[in-house]
């Protein structure tokens, strides 16, 4: 049986996660044999990054996933789950996620209130 603190630390984890493999600059390295990003900014000067798979077969099913934070989410919560349970010894990298997810929630809700 799970806690409900516990949910709420794999959430919080696998947020961080999930946001750190798709969107992090840090983790770019990992992505860049699978995607191909461009940046298109519009009339009012607001910049979208279009992500497209690269490849075939494995490659390009990998570039899918990892563009999609939907997709690279619900792999990073079975992930993170499975550590949980089956290894608990994982648990001070899953609270690390978990600490660091609410750094990140509470740094972008003060940024939009500049």
């Amino acid at each position: 049986m799970i806690t409900w603190i516990e949910l709420f630390i794999l959430a919080l984890a696998s947020f961080r996660l999930t946001h750190l493999l798709v969107y992090d600059d840090i983790m770019e390295w990992l992505r860049k044999p699978f995607l191909s990003v461009t940046y298109v900014t519009d009339e009012n000067g607001n910049v979208s990054r279009i992500t497209e798979p690269r490849g075939k077969g494995l490659r390009y099913w990998l570039g899918s996933l990892i563009s999609c934070h939907w997709c690279t989410g619900i792999w990073c919560a079975t992930l993170l789950t499975a550590l949980q349970f089956y290894a608990p010894v994982t648990y001070p990298f899953i609270l690390l996620l978990a600490v660091a997810g609410i750094a990140a929630l509470i740094e972008t809700y003060l940024l939009r209130k500049m």
